[in-house]
């Protein structure tokens, strides 16, 4: 199981601590011209390990990264669309008729024509 990176910190320091721990009981018991323990070897070496690990992640977070510019034109190739073929309808073919358009006399004249006719008809009784 990996290492969890926040956490080597704490774990070299807290061997380093049993470590010391461990040799301080042997310079009691012993003396220090005595080999050490196999616990106190096994500190060593795991604090060893702990160290390498440290010093492998350490150099490859000095490693240059992609940047998200980077990582967006390697991972995303964008593919032409396919053109949508248009239909010709023989309605399009024809040539379109303008619209008549009106002066702004001929659409007051209109208005006051219908005005007029509304007037001059005859009202419908309130029930």
């Amino acid at each position: 199981m990996p290492i969890r990176t926040a956490s080597l910190t704490k774990r070299i320091s807290a061997n380093g601590q049993a470590l010391h721990r461990a040799m301080k009981a042997r310079m009691e018991a012993g003396g220090a011209d005595k080999e050490p323990s196999e616990a106190e070897s096994a500190l060593i070496e795991e604090r060893r390990l702990l160290k390498e690990e440290r010093d492998k992640r350490k150099a490859q977070a000095l490693q240059p990264r992609p940047s998200a510019l980077e990582r967006l034109m390697r991972t995303h190739h964008p593919q032409a669309k396919d053109k949508k073929v248009r239909k010709e309808t023989p309605a399009a073919n024809e040539a379109k008729k303008p619209k008549p358009r009106r002066t702004r006399a001929e659409k007051h004249a209109e208005k006051a024509a219908a005005l007029d006719a509304a007037r001059r008809s005859p009202k419908k009784a309130a029930k």
